[in-house]
């Protein structure tokens, strides 16, 4: 078998599915997460993304390898965004190739999971509609 590819990326422009198709793999997995439109009940614009960058590219990496060892892929690739991604667009994109489809479906599914568990990447839902509070000068509550 050739030498694995394994791409890790942090970045803030829009996820799309790599062109290139690894020579060797019977199967090619494509998980997109896209940001749901409501959050703790409550609908979103979207969500911020901040990320220890040099700490999360090397969990990434990492997670990378071993999906590759421990599954027997031809490929695994990681991106993900940071900043702000609005509602319906993909935030992470994660392909797994291999020889097989069982295999590869299942790499998929673990490198989230330990994406999800190990990469300091943090999020913030921005809240669609947010309650203003007004106050009132202390001058103007005194006067009534």
């Amino acid at each position: 078998m050739a030498n694995p590819v394994c791409e890790v990326r942090l970045t803030e422009a829009p996820l799309h599915a790599p062109a290139q198709i690894e020579y060797g793999s019977g199967a090619i997995v494509d998980f997109f997460g896209a940001v749901r439109p409501v959050e703790a009940e409550r609908e979103i614009s979207g969500i911020q993304y901040e990320a220890n960058s040099d700490m999360a590219l090397h969990q990434l990496e990492k997670i990378a390898g071993e999906a590759v060892t421990q599954f027997r892929l031809t490929c695994a690739i990681v991106h993900h965004r940071l900043g702000f991604v609005p509602t319906g667009e993909a935030s992470v994109l994660v392909r797994t190739s291999g020889r097989h489809r069982g295999e590869t479906y299942a790499a998929n599914a673990w490198i989230m999971n330990e994406l999800k568990n190990r990469v300091p990447i943090w999020k913030r839902p921005q809240f669609a509609c947010v309650e203003q509070v007004v106050t009132a000068e202390p001058e103007a509550l005194a006067a009534r």
